[in-house]
């Protein structure tokens, strides 16, 4: 590979971090509303952004797409939920879980969490944690909110009503800052989910992405195009010296030399700063017409 793919890498990898707040603040641009105690509901709210981000959150640009298709999943009426669904299927398909890496607000906010001076420890032991999201995915997000549903074939929002932290962090808690009303009907609901706010931020310092590994169903969607998305990771046989430099950095538990395609991989870019012999880089392109020219070779 030329070098100039290698540089782009790094340098991709390298600016991670500004990507991720630019992408955080045009998934949530009108900022004043913070203030104000009000919910932008302009029609940019009909278009979903790629990353887990409250609807509710009164900076928010768009929709996000786990309450968009869990609100209209239990009907065939709604186009809505085809549009939804596809746009899953095409970002999956181009991106796959680099959204979690780069343009995901929570999970820039676990990543700051986690640069809080500490103790860290080690998930590779709670693997099997990793499994929970698809169960969230399936009876929260899809099961529930399609079997559960109202007279004119619409489900309650069930991991956003009663899981997904993020609605109270930007959502509930800004929201009751504001207005007076808001603050007076908080109930036992708004408790418990401050309370997995909590546990979330907790975790989250001692822990890598703890949310992103074991509970968000969005990732879960993601993940299953990690192995078709254009774009990936690429690591180079021949350049590889075996330093295992690229296993210590990755906080995904993930060993990109032997599956660049894996499901938790958030092609964060972490391997690609710390291989010395830059090997290991971004790629775009068509893997049908990847593995056709390896069989050709």
């Amino acid at each position: 590979m030329d070098k100039k793919t290698n540089i782009r890498s790094k340098k991709i990898a390298r600016i991670r971090g500004w990507i991720q707040a630019a992408a955080t603040l045009l998934t949530n641009i009108h900022i004043p509303n913070l203030w104000k105690g009000k919910i932008y509901q302009g029609n940019a709210k009909t278009i979903c952004v790629p990353g887990l981000n409250c609807y509710s959150c009164p900076a928010a640009t768009g929709s996000c797409p786990i309450g968009a298709f869990q609100a209209v999943v239990g009907s065939s009426r709604f186009k809505f939920s085809y549009y939804v669904t596809g746009f899953f299927i095409l970002l999956g398909v181009i991106l796959g879980r680099f959204i979690c890496g780069f343009l995901c607000p929570f999970g820039w906010f676990q990543d700051l969490l986690h640069k809080i001076p500490g103790k860290k420890f080690s998930t590779a032991r709670l693997k099997p944690l990793r499994y929970l999201k698809y169960i969230i995915l399936l009876v929260f997000v899809i099961l529930l909110p399609m079997l559960v549903t109202n007279s004119i074939g619409m489900g309650d929002p069930f991991f956003c009503k009663y899981i997904c932290p993020q609605g109270v962090l930007e959502g509930a808690i800004p929201l009751s800052l504001g207005n007076a009303a808001i603050r007076s009907a908080l109930g036992k609901l708004f408790s418990f989910k401050c309370l997995i706010l909590i546990a979330v931020v907790i975790l989250s310092i001692i822990f890598y992405r703890p949310f992103c590994k074991w509970i968000c169903p969005l990732g879960a969607i993601y993940s299953l195009f990690n192995k078709v998305s254009l774009l990936n990771i690429k690591v180079e046989d021949s350049k590889c010296v075996g330093c295992d430099q690229c296993l210590k950095a990755c906080k995904m538990d993930v060993d990109i030399r032997k599956n660049p395609d894996h499901p938790e991989c958030i092609r964060c870019g972490a391997c690609i700063k710390s291989c010395p012999k830059n090997a290991i880089h971004y790629q775009f392109m068509d893997k049908p017409c990847k593995k056709k020219n390896n069989d050709q070779q």
